[in-house]
């Protein structure tokens, strides 16, 4: 018999870094930062065989810990629907919040599989809003990669954005933190704004007075030419700091969303030459990622032009990324379980404990740098294709057109532009790698 159980009260982590044990799904995956961390995270279940296996799920508790754990091992055998009401039943059981977080975001794990994406959005909301879900493990599990391809996802993630409704409050405080790094001054600015439209403001409430007096005449009077244009200055005064300061208020949401696109990018996935797939996040500091997204016979073209310039290319640590328009709606193989393949996931490097330290290490490194070529497939096509739309809307083009972003080494869009790159101008553009001005762009 099998029994699963899950050391709920006492929180047990357990890592899995043996070849051996094959990948689960996890109870929950927990990303404790949402922009800077890229250490996974598992709550496992915990399995105990005996000789038996034939004995019924009833003879075990029938809790919301075990329909949990029940759901987990269904859908790991590819049996969505089976596990789909695993997670239904728990819900009903009055779970705990921990059980009740597990149960809704493997439930919307199901429900995107299914492409059911109204339904997954909703489990998502209800999680992050009741059950306190990370935002930032959506972003970052592989098994969502389906449901980040949808619109539900971009209005999810718009709502997190914005913080609505307690929805994401710690990812927008996270965006805003990486937002104060690159704008140091917005908040001096903003104090300025406030105390001198404060000033002015206190001064109009002084002048008003002053202006019916001079109206009204008499020996004392002011002078009435002069205090309107006093009032006119501080009126002036206060219109001008205003519309600063909402400008600026503007240009710090503009900020956020392109931290949240490029948030976005940096989890997009990748086939390098050798098969192994890859987050653009790995990729940081090692090359520079050229997207081409378009038309087959116009990438095809581009492609074939950069290959004339290879090898000055190739110094300049360009890594060719096509993206065809449509290719994410081509029909797909039907697979088991979910995420990437298991050969695939496998070979994730973000997957394990100790990820940052084998990322930062020269080994890894080397390594990784010796299977990167000079061209590289987009794992989860569709997923591509909407960040590229988004893109494309926030810098006023229309969605579908033929563009290119160029990529800088510390993973943040350089530049972009309509229809295919001159790669004549790139190469003068791009210093080579181990240029001084490369090594500032890291």
């Amino acid at each position: 018999m099998a029994v699963a159980t899950l050391a709920l009260h006492g929180q047990l982590l357990s890592f899995s870094n043996s070849k051996k044990r094959p990948r689960q799904k996890p109870w929950l995956p927990h990303k404790p930062n949402v922009l800077n961390s890229q250490t996974r995270t598992h709550f496992y279940s915990i399995s105990c065989s005996s000789s038996s296996t034939s004995e019924s799920p009833e003879s075990n508790v029938e809790t919301a810990e075990f329909y949990v754990n029940s759901g987990l091992q269904l859908f790991s055998k590819g049996r969505v629907k089976d596990a789909l009401i695993q997670f239904e039943t728990a819900l009903g059981l009055d779970p705990n919040p921990l059980e009740a977080q597990a149960a809704l975001y493997n439930k919307a794990c199901c429900h995107a599989y299914r492409g059911e994406g109204k339904k997954a959005a909703d489990c998502l909301q209800t999680a992050l809003r009741e059950y306190n879900l990370k935002f930032g493990t959506i972003l970052n599990d592989p098994d969502l990669a389906s449901f980040r391809a949808l619109p539900e996802f971009k209005e999810l993630q718009e709502e997190a954005r914005l913080g609505g409704e307690d929805i994401g409050y710690g990812f927008r405080r996270d965006l805003k933190l990486i937002s104060e790094v690159q704008a140091p001054f917005r908040g001096v600015r903003r104090f300025f704004y406030v105390a001198f439209s404060a000033a002015a403001g206190i001064s109009l409430f002084f002048t008003i007075p002053r202006i019916f007096r001079a109206i009204k005449g008499g020996d004392d009077a002011p002078d009435l030419w002069e205090t309107a244009g006093n009032a006119a200055i501080n009126i002036g005064g206060i219109i001008v700091l205003v519309a600063l300061f909402l400008w600026d208020n503007k240009k710090e949401e503009e900020q956020l969303a392109q931290i949240s696109r490029d948030e976005t990018l940096s989890r997009l996935p990748l086939r390098l030459s050798t098969n192994r797939v890859v987050e653009l996040v790995q990729l940081r500091d090692t090359v520079r990622p050229v997207i081409l997204a378009g038309e087959k016979e116009a990438v095809s073209l581009a492609i074939q032009t950069a290959e004339r310039f290879r090898t000055d290319l190739l110094r300049r640590g360009v890594l060719l990324v096509p993206v065809i328009w449509g290719q994410g709606m081509a029909p797909q193989v039907e697979k088991k379980g979910f995420g990437v393949p298991r050969k695939a996931a496998d070979a994730l490097p973000s997957i394990g404990e100790d990820f940052e330290k084998r990322a930062q290490s020269i080994t890894t490194r080397s390594k990784l740098k010796a299977e990167i070529r000079f061209k590289a497939e987009v794992v989860s096509p569709a997923e591509w294709e909407r960040w590229i739309r988004d893109q494309q809307k926030s810098e006023g083009v229309t969605p579908g057109e033929d563009v290119y972003i160029i990529l800088r080494l510390d993973g943040r869009v350089r530049r972009s532009g309509k229809g295919m790159p001159d790669w004549q101008q790139i190469l003068q553009e791009l210093p080579p790698l181990e240029a001084i001005l490369s090594k500032l762009e890291r």
